[in-house]
């Protein structure tokens, strides 16, 4: 067992192109850690070159305090799980499992107890005697995992390993990966474009975009105060609503097209907000943060409302998700997420993206609500927990995504 560290750790390939670009990653022995962006982003890459399949340009990877730069894959002692489970079809899952093990030349009956303990740890102790092809997705991939942990490594390596998975068994599998790595207690990097997965399993959470590191933080933190615009799109499903507002004067209080909300005590602070005020922000609301109205009795006092008029309610049985539209200008959490990578990664605001015309949104209402399509709504706005932004940088103004932000 061991600690994992990057240290400014930079991929550039021959053609100039830098797929990762000073990354820097603490993972501590026993820590489950994910690596989370979409495709292209260089999370991949950055496993690639900790499990020595990927040459570095720049930078130190360390393992249990050791440099291993110049190592090759096998003297890193890592465990990888791909995608594609990479299992040996002629072979039983027993002979899977125990490959390296025989390679090694470790005794059969010592290979034989590692593999038995490995299979009892997954669950595969009656599937022993069985090919890949009489196995289910779900198994196969415990298999993969088997083969990973009978080694015994420093770390594991996972690489998108649910992917292939249907979406029930995906989510059955999520625990199943993470109560397998608490009981073995090895530090793990684990890559994913999946963002449920990314909260739900990880210790922390390393948001990537354009081969930089934007956050890096427990998942709830990630989610309450995420430190740029791209992080604050990517993370939460709906994604955030995103608006341009107006904060007035004194700065306490913003304007959304024709409506007024009150700006969080939080962000009334001079240092703070005060080099915005009468000027604009990007204003973020999760789609939790708006009830019905006519449910809550949120917002008694002050400037807690919004109204606008139903587009579409989807019944979910335990909620509802209300889409809408309000007199504002939105920007679109899509246009935020592909944000042109020519520009500097850091560059996220309304400067680069622009203000679409589109002004829809989504709210997450209790099943009981009444609200239906094309009926003018009001909904009751957790205003102590709205976001505000940097219309150029992106940045969030909340000091604690601050100091999270890369």
């Amino acid at each position: 067992m061991a600690t994992l560290t990057l240290r400014s750790v930079t991929k550039r390939y021959p053609n100039g192109v830098e797929a990762v670009s000073e990354l820097d990653l603490d993972v501590a022995d026993g820590e489950f850690m994910v690596l989370v962006g979409p495709s292209g982003c260089g999370k991949t890459t950055a496993l690639r070159m900790v499990a020595g399949l990927e040459d570095i340009t720049d930078g130190e990877i360390e393992i249990g305090g050791r440099v291993v730069n110049d190592l090759s894959p096998r003297e890193r002692d890592m465990a990888m799980v791909f995608q594609n489970y990479a299992l040996y079809p002629h072979m039983t899952v027993a002979d899977n499992i125990g490959f390296s093990l025989l390679l090694q030349k470790m005794p059969k009956a010592e290979r034989r107890a590692k593999v038995e303990e490995a299979a009892r740890v997954l669950g595969l102790t009656e599937h022993l005697d069985r090919k890949p092809a009489q196995l289910s997705g779900g198994q196969r991939q415990r298999v993969a995992m088997g083969r990973a942990i009978v080694r015994s490594p420093a770390a594991f390596l996972m690489d998108e390993p649910l992917s292939n998975l249907d979406a029930k068994l995906r989510v059955h599998m999520r625990a199943e990966v993470s109560r397998i790595q608490r009981r073995l207690g090895v530090a793990t990097l684990y890559v994913t474009h999946d963002q449920i997965e990314a909260m739900t399993m990880g210790d922390r959470v390393a948001v990537m975009r354009a081969g930089r590191l934007q956050q890096c933080a427990r998942p709830q933190e990630v989610y309450n105060a995420p430190a740029n615009l791209f992080v604050a799109a990517f993370i939460g499903s709906p994604a955030m609503n995103l608006y341009l507002g107006e904060l007035d004067k004194d700065g306490s209080t913003l304007r959304l097209g024709e409506q007024v909300l009150d700006v969080p005590a939080s962000l009334r602070d001079e240092r703070i907000n005060g080099p915005y005020r009468g000027g604009t922000v990007v204003v973020g609301i999760r789609p939790e943060e708006l009830a019905d109205a006519a449910l809550s009795d949120r917002g008694a006092g002050g400037h807690t409302r919004l109204e606008g008029t139903v587009d579409l309610v989807e019944e979910l049985g335990s909620e509802k998700l209300v889409h809408f539209h309000i007199e504002a200008s939105r920007l679109s959490a899509t246009d935020a997420l592909l944000a042109s990578e020519d520009e500097e990664p850091e560059t996220l605001g309304a400067g680069e993206i622009g203000a679409a015309t589109a002004t829809a949104g989504v709210a997450r209402v209790a099943a009981s609500s009444a609200i239906a399509r094309d009926r003018r709504v009001t909904f009751s706005v957790a205003t102590e927990r709205i976001h505000l932004f940097d219309p150029e940088t992106g940045r969030s103004l909340r000091p604690a995504a601050q100091a999270g932000a890369r």
